[in-house]
This record gives structure tokens, C-alpha cells and sequence, in this order.
């Protein structure tokens, strides 16, 4: 793994924004709601923080997962077969933004059993007076069940170990940063725009492409 799927993974995770707004904006807002302005973006950073530390700590589980597994096979095929895996997922995360295919709301629903067990926890620390309750709010909401975080997580089993699988989850993670901030600030104005077809479309068109390229890296050697 290099600087390329670094760069690769934040901009799927930027591209990914005009799904994080539909699905965390309501989360974002609740730990808005009655704060003074001056204590809103310290604790929409912690939220946030502890967010995309509960990414980077599957990505290290999901990448050593995918590590152990490659050593049952030949180097070569294993990284054929890794990188194929991740190429369709890409492939089907820009269809699901784009909104011509909800196949992965299947596995968003499958997560949801372990969602059921961390729910409780995070209705415990609202509503959010403190930078601390937004940071622990952050890590348990991390593990909300979410398509797009799944489609990504897949990806780092590609990436050759747990700490590149880290690093793949945490540029993910930081590109998804932007729009969840600004949710923080324009929420209205956010919302009404990425969910503009026209954004939907670009923006899963260009994840389709991420995808159509890692399959091109694995085949194409």
C-alpha cells in the first residue's frame, strides 16, 4: 500500500459525504442541540475523533484478518483475489450512492445486530455536555451500520496488514471529516444539497471508478 491509496481512500471518503449527511446528520445535530457556539465545534471534533478511531481500529482488524488469509494462498493469487474483492465493493458503494442500487443496505442491516447492543450506551451520554462525552459518543457511533464504512472496511482487506489497514480506514475516515463538520455549521444547506441527483451521481460515478482501477491493479499486471 502507498500514498496513492491513501490519498485514494480519503477522496472515497470526501465522495462518500453525500451518504455520511443523510446518515450521521441527525447525530450531529443532537450534539448541537442547546450548545453555545463556542463549545459546538470542540465537541463536534471530539465526536468526530472518536469516530474515525473506531474506523482505524477495524481497518487494523479487517487488514490483519485479511493478511492471515492471504498466507493460505500464493502471493500472487492472494493479491489478485484481495484486490478483486475490494474492486467490486468500490464498485457497488458508487452504486449505492448514487442511488441506482441499495444492495449494501442488506449488510447495514446485518450489522445492526451488534448496533443493537452499542445503541443503548450512546443514548446514555446524551444530550452531550462535554468534549469527553462527545469523544466516547464518537467511538460508539462509529460502529453504526453503514454501507459505505462496510465498502471501505473491504478495501483494507487488500491492504497487506494491520497497520496499513489502519492507515486505509484512517484516510477514510479524515476524508469523511469535511461534510460531517460543515453538517455542524450548514446543516440546511448541506443537506439540501448532497441530496441533488446530480451530486449523487458524480460522486458515486468516481467511486466507480476507484473501484474499476483496483480491478484493473489486480488483472492487468
Amino acid at each position: 500500500m502507498g500514498s496513492v491509496d491513501l490519498i485514494s481512500a480519503f477522496i472515497v471518503g470526501l465522495l462518500g459525504g453525500v451518504h455520511c449527511v443523510g446518515m450521521c446528520g441527525g447525530i450531529v445535530g443532537a450534539l448541537s442541540l442547546g450548545l453555545p457556539a463556542e463549545r459546538n465545534l470542540p465537541i463536534l471534533l471530539a465526536y468526530n475523533l472518536g469516530r474515525i478511531s473506531s474506523y482505524t481500529f477495524a481497518g487494523a482488524l479487517m487488514g490483519a484478518l485479511g493478511f492471515y488469509f492471504s498466507g493460505l494462498l500464493p502471493v500472487q493469487t492472494a493479491q489478485r483475489v484481495l484486490l478483486s474483492f475490494a474492486g467490486l465493493f468500490l464498485i457497488l458503494m458508487g452504486l449505492y450512492l448514487a442511488g441506482w442500487w441499495n444492495g449494501l443496505s442488506r449488510l447495514e442491516r446485518a450489522g445492526g445486530v451488534l448496533w443493537r447492543r452499542l445503541e443503548p450506551l450512546g443514548r446514555g451520554l446524551l444530550p452531550v455536555r462535554s468534549v469527553r462525552h462527545g469523544f466516547l459518543l464518537g467511538l460508539l457511533w462509529g460502529w453504526l451500520p453503514c454501507g459505505l464504512v462496510y465498502s471501505a472496511l473491504v478495501w483494507t482487506v487488500s491492504a497487506g496488514g494491520a497497520v496499513e489497514g489502519a492507515m486505509l480506514m484512517l484516510a477514510f475516515g479524515l476524508g469523511t471529516l469535511p461534510n460531517l463538520l460543515l453538517m455542524g455549521v450548514a446543516a440546511a444547506q448541506l443537506n439540501r444539497w448532497v441530496r441533488l441527483p446530480a451530486v449523487r451521481t458524480v460522486a458515486g460515478s468516481l467511486v466507480m471508478v476507484f473501484g474499476a482501477l483496483l480491478l484493473f491493479d489486480a488483472w492487468g499486471r
